[in-house]
């Protein structure tokens, strides 16, 4: 859908030309191989996800693409074209002496090539993204899930793994390789993505359910504030602990199994702050269930009402949000014809999300431009397909 104002997606098609490209201009022959896996934007249940709730993700149009071939022995060797990722863009290791370290992009490549469910081999590989990388949108887990159906398509990967077992053993690369301790959506969805579906994830059983999102009337409208700020690093785990904190406290395994009422009732044992991360998880968990809902039976006037909650429970209970978020957000909402809006992604930057009537997306990005005081991107998304194998 083309938007006056809004940044065109590049087709896969052209990302596979660039990657092959790239790949005959370092190595000197033409790759065999090519698979991408989709950044996300998560439609509400924010930080719900390592506390096992519920989170409601669609995969985008932006992907990552890997091209590549065989090398030779074990030795693997990476190019990335991307922008903005630490230097420098080119990376020799080995399957049998593979640890973490500099570059840091790098390090998604090399956990996933270790964690991987079968016997990789060596292999020359080119890699290509249109995700916004810092953008609360996954560009991370695109990487990993691109680089784990790459090595599939590489290697025949074995039938009877699950997606789901990729997509975990995806995480425990992001866990040991980045140091990240994400749950599991980001790369449960980009690998289980759906065309026109969104997916609801239950973060404690791991099973999940696709929701059609098919309305040609209503569109998901990506706003990247194009800001970051270097928060997110160490809160991110300061949040994760706070929670577990509380689940704690409460006498829970996980603030999943906690209510309000268990939150009141103990109110006293609490320290604000975690009271507060406590109360924004518990009502988050709620709103995405009720979400979930109101999106099956065409409710987009609640479930905008659910996304702001959420921003406002994000912004003051959390404390993840950030000036230029919430301006966008506000801005936002201010517009006749857009449902709901809130910041995605861990927070401190990156991206808001906004339901919008397609007849009011281009009004929606023109007052959102005038009201924001930076330079912000904006992608109007339709919920698309999951990893996938591709032709060279």
């Amino acid at each position: 859908m083309a938007v006056n104002g809004a940044t065109a997606i590049p087709p896969v098609s052209e990302l596979v030309t660039t990657a092959c490209k790239a790949f005959k201009d370092k190595y000197g022959r033409d790759p065999t191989t090519a698979a991408c896996g989709p950044g996300r934007v998560n439609l509400i249940g924010e930080h719900t996800d390592y506390n096992e709730g519920f989170v409601f993700p669609m995969a985008l149009p932006q992907v990552t693409v890997m091209v590549g071939s065989k090398g030779d022995g074990d030795l693997c060797r990476v190019l990335t074209t991307a922008e903005g990722v630490d230097e420098p863009k080119y990376v020799e290791f080995s399957i049998k002496d593979n640890k973490p370290g500099t570059p840091k992009w790098a390090n998604y490549v090399k956990g996933v090539v270790a964690n991987y469910v079968g016997t990789p081999s060596g292999f020359d590989a080119v890699v290509v993204s249109s995700v916004p990388l810092g953008g609360g949108v996954s560009s991370s887990a695109s990487i990993e899930v691109a680089t784990y159906t790459f090595l599939d398509a590489l290697n025949g990967g074995a039938d009877n793994v699950l997606k789901k077992d990729k997509a975990l053993a995806c995480q425990k690369a992001e866990h040991e390789y980045a140091g990240m301790p994400c749950g599991i959506m980001d790369q449960f969805i980009s690998m289980m993505g759906e065309d026109g579906h969104a997916l609801l994830i239950d973060c404690r059983s791991v099973e999940s359910t696709l929701v059609p999102m098919k309305d040609p009337n209503v569109v998901v409208l990506v706003t990247n504030s194009n800001v970051k700020h270097e928060l997110t690093g160490s809160e991110y785990p300061t949040r994760r602990k706070q929670c577990e904190t509380a689940a704690s406290l409460l006498g829970k395994r996980s603030l999943r199994e906690a209510t309000d009422k268990d939150l009141e009732d103990s109110k006293d044992k609490l320290d604000n702050v975690t009271y507060r991360r406590a109360r924004h998880v518990i009502g988050e968990i709620k709103r995405t269930e009720e979400a979930a809902n109101c999106l099956q039976n065409g409710d987009y006037v609640k479930f905008g009402k659910l996304m702001v909650a959420s921003h406002d429970a994000l912004r003051d209970d959390y404390e993840v949000s950030c000036p230029e978020l919430d301006r966008l957000v506000e801005a936002a909402m201010e517009v006749e014809g857009v449902y709901g809006s809130r910041m995605t992604g861990g927070g401190f930057g990156g991206c808001t999300v906004t339901l919008v009537k397609k007849d009011s997306v281009e009004k929606a990005i023109q007052h959102i431009q005038s009201r924001y005081d930076k330079k912000a991107s904006f992608y109007v998304c339709a919920p698309s397909a999951g990893a996938k194998i591709l032709s060279v």
